[in-house]
């Protein structure tokens, strides 16, 4: 008898040996590879010097009190970022849930039933002559009560459980950085409508300045053509010029509309006047960058640390995948009485009962959904690493472009403005000599059309430059934090 059972002992050593040898050793292979974190010593035209504009706090980096008011209300109220909040809670939950999956599940468990058998089967044959105790007879129906404690618990040996908590908490943590992400780029996009507003109102007052002038030229060319000095088709040509002008103040109207209704859906409220300031946009100082050297963006940038975090948990779910080629082992029990009267219910050790069990089960035939999951989990993988990469480089990129917007904007506005002052002083000349006869009409109409122009193009050319200073702070990581 010892030796059968020895045999048996055996044979079931051997096929679980087996079964491990066999869903251990036969695992398809995925590809992979580490994410290339090399970034250029410095940018380029510029020194390695670490000092940088991003460690500074939004606050300090904008200083108009009502562009503040406008962010600060902003990051209060945006439903988008709202949303993103809560996306960071749901994360937050997905972290308990993984945490408690490889924890011992515990409960307490009550029953109470009713069982009639038949009497001519085993069962009602061996009720029927069972005797509990002398005087007490056997219940018919036999009725059966419970109460008990009981504990399943899967052993995480190949710590599949753990890597899938560890997977959800690189996943919270990416949701962390992807809310710094938003408010980086809301904050970006609020300061960079203020200006365009700032721009509009300047564009306006210069558009409402130059109708009050060509009315007035168009006021003496009616005189002189009453003085046959010219003829009619003068006096249309200037009455044109004011109608467009006119014309072009109801464009920019509608452009300040726009503008302030887009400031007004990124701070959360229904379209209301923004309060601005009322200073010329052409008088305002960009910050001076320091845009430190490109391997700070790998800490400063939210979007390259969330592909990080992406990358870490992609990296977990293929281990978590390969896990599901291994034997799971479990283990369950519980302890409790059991009577077929209350009154007997918590007699012991009569009513005592308890229960242990473990198992083992590994796949062995039919296992393509496990090598598709772990296929599938090894390209997203493959996935994650590329879009870090991306990630890395549009950043690079990005503060490559701004610097260099910020340099060739300032040599613009300088021109410009020499351009501007340039036209202003001849519109004073061709008004003159239109006056004296020694110009004609189509020389002033050209002449006050370039320097509307010219204004404007000063104007654009310095909003161009306001937004570098605040692109160029987002590109490199700044806001957030």
């Amino acid at each position: 008898m010892m030796k059968i059972l020895n045999s048996r002992k055996l044979i079931i050593a051997i096929t679980a040996c087996t079964v491990i040898t066999f869903t251990g050793c036969k695992l398809p292979s995925v590809a992979q590879r580490a994410e290339n974190k090399e970034v250029p010593a410095a940018y380029a035209g510029t020194t390695a010097d670490t000092l940088n504009s991003a460690k500074l706090k939004w606050k300090e980096y904008f200083t108009d009190p009502n562009l503040v008011a406008l962010i600060e209300e902003a990051l209060k109220n945006n439903q988008e970022l709202n949303i993103t909040l809560q996306e960071i809670e749901i994360s937050r939950n997905e972290v308990r849930a993984r945490k408690g999956e490889y924890l011992p599940f515990a409960g307490i468990r009550a029953g109470a039933g009713v069982d009639k058998v038949a009497r001519y089967t085993n069962i009602g044959a061996m009720e029927a002559t069972t005797d509990i105790r002398p005087g007490v007879e056997m219940p018919e129906p036999l009725q059966d009560y419970s109460l008990g404690l009981y504990a399943n618990w899967e052993v995480d040996i190949w710590k599949k459980l753990r890597n899938a908590k560890k997977a959800a908490l690189s996943r919270y943590l990416s949701s962390v950085e992807g809310r710094n992400f938003m408010v980086t780029n809301i904050i970006a996009e609020i300061a960079n409508s203020y200006y365009e507003l700032l721009a509009l109102d300047n564009q306006l007052a210069i558009v409402q300045q130059n109708i009050g002038i060509q009315a007035n030229a168009y006021e003496i060319v009616k005189l002189q053509k009453e003085a046959a000095r010219v003829n009619e088709l003068a006096v249309k040509r200037f009455e044109a010029q004011v109608l467009n002008t006119k014309s072009l103040e109801f464009t920019i109207q509608q452009q300040i509309t726009e503008t302030e209704n887009r400031i007004n859906f990124l701070t959360g409220r229904f379209p209301q006047h923004v309060e601005r300031s009322a200073v010329l946009i052409t008088d305002i100082v960009p910050q001076t960058v320091q845009a430190g050297i490109p391997a700070q963006l790998l800490e400063n940038r939210p979007d390259i640390r969330q592909a990080e975090m992406d990358l870490a948990a992609a990296k977990l779910d293929v281990k978590v995948a390969r896990a599901r080629f291994y034997p799971s082992l479990g283990i369950s029990g519980g302890v409790g009485f059991g009577a077929f009267d209350p009154s007997f219910l918590f007699r012991s050790p009569e009513s005592l009962l308890y229960s242990l069990a473990g198992d083992i089960a590994a796949p062995l035939i039919n296992r393509n959904s496990i090598k598709a999951a772990y296929s599938t989990a090894g390209a997203k993988q493959m996935q994650a690493v590329y879009n870090y990469e991306r990630t890395l480089l549009n950043a690079y990129i990005e503060v490559t472009n701004q610097l260099a917007m910020i340099s060739n904007m300032q040599k613009a506005y300088n021109l410009k403005s020499q351009q501007v002052d340039a036209l202003n002083q001849s519109i004073d000349i061709s008004n003159n000599l239109f006056r004296s006869a020694r110009a004609d009409y189509m020389e002033v109409l050209m002449t006050q059309r370039d320097a509307l122009e010219s204004k404007f193009d000063l104007i654009e050319a310095k909003l161009k430059q306001m937004n570098a200073s605040v692109n160029i702070y987002r590109a490199l990581g700044g806001g957030w934090n």
